[in-house]
């Protein structure tokens, strides 16, 4: 009995520490980032979109994405769908401009793929890309992460 409080203990203390010292959300080194907090991954004439760990962690549990379809047209800066979240719902901006190639199916039946893996299972659409210039006016990961930071620390 007192080996199982022990494991207990040191599980619950565990658990405590690495929820604890979270930090800041994680930000992937080879991703562009919109000061809206989506980011993209491009290559060649294709980009792929989601919203950062940051965004999502803000959010909460993410409940719905509202998609677009596949053809239409995006702009940088502008929604093209929205995240609803169990604290709010929020548009979801092109970080590129350029036409919806494809749309990620599975956050219509999960869309909490968006809270577990926001850069992986949680993309949202991958564009045909218009004008690649475009990636200029972007963040890279150094500078997103200490916006991120400076957003924070005035809320």
């Amino acid at each position: 009995m007192a080996s199982r409080l022990l494991w207990a203990s040191r599980a619950a203390s565990h658990l405590k520490i690495s929820v604890f010292h979270r930090g800041f959300a994680s930000v992937v080194k080879d991703l562009k980032y919109l000061d809206s907090h989506e980011w993209v991954k491009v290559e060649g004439n294709s980009a792929t979109v989601g919203i950062t760990d940051h965004a999502q962690d803000h959010l909460g549990d993410v409940v719905y994405v509202e998609l677009p379809e596949v053809g239409t047209p995006v702009s940088q800066g502008s929604s093209f769908g929205a995240v609803e979240s169990v604290k709010a719902t929020s548009d979801i901006n092109s970080p590129i401009s350029g036409k919806v190639l494809e749309v990620n199916g599975e956050l219509s039946e999960s869309p909490g793929l968006i809270n577990s893996s926001p850069y992986e299972k949680g993309w949202i659409i991958k564009v045909e890309v218009s004008d690649s210039g475009e990636v200029k006016n972007l963040m890279d990961a150094d500078k997103y992460s200490k916006f991120c930071e400076e957003e924070d620390a005035s809320h």
